[in-house]
């Protein structure tokens, strides 16, 4: 029992960033598979493990990453990348198997889920593809099948959550009547660790799920009892198709509507455990199942003490920009508009960088906050991901995970929080907000920086242009006004 290496692809996802730290806890080495260490650097595991820096859908890298691996569990979906993400989950799937069996890995463990008998998803048909392709490496394949994953930032919790937390009165889609059987992420972790000691001889597809077999809008109902929420009414119609239905939850739920859509498209399938063969090989949790409304009580819990270690989000959205700046001033011959602001404060440097860290989310851009929300809805409009993704934690960033509509490309805490833009934009664009203390004071820097794509980059930038000092502007000045004033309502202490 453990002493294993073990390989994580998608480390830096919901379930990779949880799963490595049982793994540790558990007794086994691990190795994490991502395209770019830095983006595991702020974990708090991160000092425990070995870092790969490869890409599943080249050989090369991928064989130099299973090198001496025991057993490696592939976590690698595509889902949100837009209509060709079932032939990047097979590419994916295809180049790991082989590079798997070529090293002789000792095991596979997949995520994936339930294959119901009806017709399927395309997004449940991908990850069913992507099952066999790994039992057919020749390799002992593990594919645990389940249904919903109810946890504090997963997606399929934040589309429950704010759906019923923002609409007391609901119009709703026919599937809110499939049956579902959800299962915690706590139990799903169970699983996943317990799977590194299987005997080499154990080898299939496994279904696993909670105690519960409920409909979704009887999770909706009992969602809003174990929040607290007055009772809701959901009145099922016959005329939302999935298409309208994902635009009607990007409205209203974070999750943007490339990764709704297939989301939800599995809920017209019924997800229910059609076998219970996993207990033969692997005991329950050591408390037993988890139900449904504990796993939300869990879950809220964890949301409300800032506890929530990953999020939906802490994956790279597909087809965002992933360029870090450069360091060349001259941008190697191209264009580079920079929009450059300094502001000198009687606030403390540790008060300071208290409010720029606790920048974004509940607390908002310190300026014009109709303008910012505007850009926001505009963004969704466009398929773009939004403000509403929000940030993990109230006052601690990590490198590589979201904040609204940026993603965290660096910190040097007390001194520098670097952004990189993933909303849709006809370039690449950066925020940088920094602490310095020049002369004796405290001074707060802040840089926009915007590399335009073609004439429509640059027609983009002048277009804005005469709103900068209201936007950018402002922001210097909320920013210091916020650090002067720590009594000032839902700001950083």
């Amino acid at each position: 029992m453990g002493d294993r290496l073990c390989l994580v692809t998608g480390a830096s996802g919901y379930i990779g960033g949880r799963l490595v730290p049982e793994l540790l806890n558990s007794g086994h080495r691990v190795r994490c598979m991502v395209r770019s260490a830095r983006r595991l650097r702020d974990h708090p595991w991160a000092g425990r493990v070995e870092i790969a820096e490869a890409d599943a859908t080249d050989p090369e890298s991928t064989a130099r990453a299973l090198d001496g691996v025991d057993v490696a569990y592939f976590l690698i979906h595509a889902i949100g990348s837009g209509g060709g993400f079932a032939g990047a989950d097979r590419r994916a799937a295809s180049v790991f198997a082989d590079a798997a069996r070529d090293k002789g890995v000792g095991r596979l463990v997949y995520l994936g889920g339930m294959t119901p008998a009806d017709r399927l998803s395309p997004h449940l048909e991908s990850r069913a593809e992507v099952g066999r392709i790994l039992l057919d490496s020749g390799v002992p394949t593990i594919w645990l099948r389940a249904a919903v994953i109810i946890g504090s930032g997963s997606a399929s919790f934040e589309m429950l959550r704010y759906l019923t937390e923002r609409l007391p009165v609901m119009v709703t889609p026919r599937w809110v009547r499939t049956r579902i059987q959800p299962i915690a992420v706590r139990d799903v972790l169970h699983y996943l660790v317990a799977c590194a000691d299987l005997p080499p001889e154990v080898s299939g597809a496994f279904d696993i799920g909670g105690p519960d077999v409920l409909t979704y809008r009887d999770m909706m109902r009992r969602y809003a009892v174990a929040a607290g929420l007055r009772p809701r009414l959901i009145i099922p119609v016959p005329v939302l198709s999935p298409q309208l239905s994902s635009l009607w939850v990007g409205a209203i739920t974070p999750v943007p509507g490339r990764l709704a859509r297939p989301l939800v498209e599995s809920l017209r399938n019924e997800v229910v455990c059609r076998e219970q063969e996993i207990a033969r090989h692997v005991p329950p949790p050591p408390d037993g199942p988890t139900g449904f409304d504990r796993a939300v009580r869990l879950a809220l819990r964890r949301i409300r003490d800032a506890d929530v270690a990953t999020r939906w989000s802490s994956a790279s959205v597909p087809g965002a920009p992933s360029d870090p700046l450069p360091t060349d001033p001259d941008w190697a011959g191209g264009s580079l508009y920079v929009d450059e602001r300094a502001c000198r404060t009687h606030a403390s440097a540790e008060r300071l960088w208290a409010v720029v860290e606790g920048i974004g989310g509940e607390h908002g851009w310190y300026s014009f906050p109709l303008a910012w929300r505007a850009r926001g809805v505009i963004d969704r409009l466009v398929g773009g991901v939004g403000l509403r993704r929000g940030r993990r934690d109230p006052r601690r960033l990590r490198v590589g995970e979201s904040l609204d509509f940026w993603r965290v490309e660096e910190i040097e805490p007390g001194r520098l929080l670097r952004l990189r833009a993933e909303m849709r934009l006809p370039g690449l664009a950066w925020l940088e907000l920094g602490v310095d203390e020049r002369d004796g004071h405290t001074v707060y820097t802040q840089r926009a920086l915007f590399h335009p794509r073609g004439l429509a980059g640059h027609a983009y930038w002048w277009a804005f242009r005469p709103f900068h000092e209201i936007v950018f502007g402002g922001m210097c000045r909320g920013v210091v006004t916020a650090a002067e004033n720590p009594a000032l309502p839902g700001r950083p202490a």
